[in-house]
């Protein structure tokens, strides 16, 4: 038997940070010392009077997951339209998929879980493909 790896943190003990979006702040669980960077999991949080921007993105990641402990976020999905999230709700993100955050209130508190601890994250033009112009005629 091994303790290599065992990991508990508590709330009493928080501490939240500026992380990838300047309108969050994140609780870093430990997870990602622990697994070695395989995983990395964090509590999401409203950061208080940040100006909130949405822009499309994708994560390249081989797993995501968020889970709504407060509150309530909306997303748009790419081939899914906008999804609301509420205290309760889970949504697996597939790698690649393209989305962008349309708003959240301001206790929104996530768990969220990705694959590996270290990801990509790359800005997109939209979330949703644009059809094509149809040609013109002379």
């Amino acid at each position: 038997m091994t303790s290599r790896g065992f990991v508990a943190t508590h709330a009493r003990d928080a501490r939240f940070e500026r992380g990838l979006r300047a309108f969050f702040e994140y609780r870093d669980l430990g997870v990602r010392q622990a697994t070695d960077g395989r995983v990395v999991a964090h509590v999401i949080r409203a950061a208080q009077g940040a100006e909130f921007s949405g822009q499309p993105h994708l994560h390249e990641t081989t797993f995501q997951l968020v889970y709504v402990l407060k509150g309530w976020i909306e997303f748009e999905y790419e081939g899914q339209g906008i999804v609301r999230l509420e205290a309760g709700s889970c949504v697996h993100q597939p790698s690649g998929i393209r989305h962008r955050e349309i708003g959240h209130s301001p206790d929104v508190e996530m768990l969220e879980v990705v694959m590996p601890g270290e990801f990509q994250t790359r800005e997109v033009p939209a979330v949703q493909d644009v059809p094509a112009a149809a040609p013109t005629r002379p």
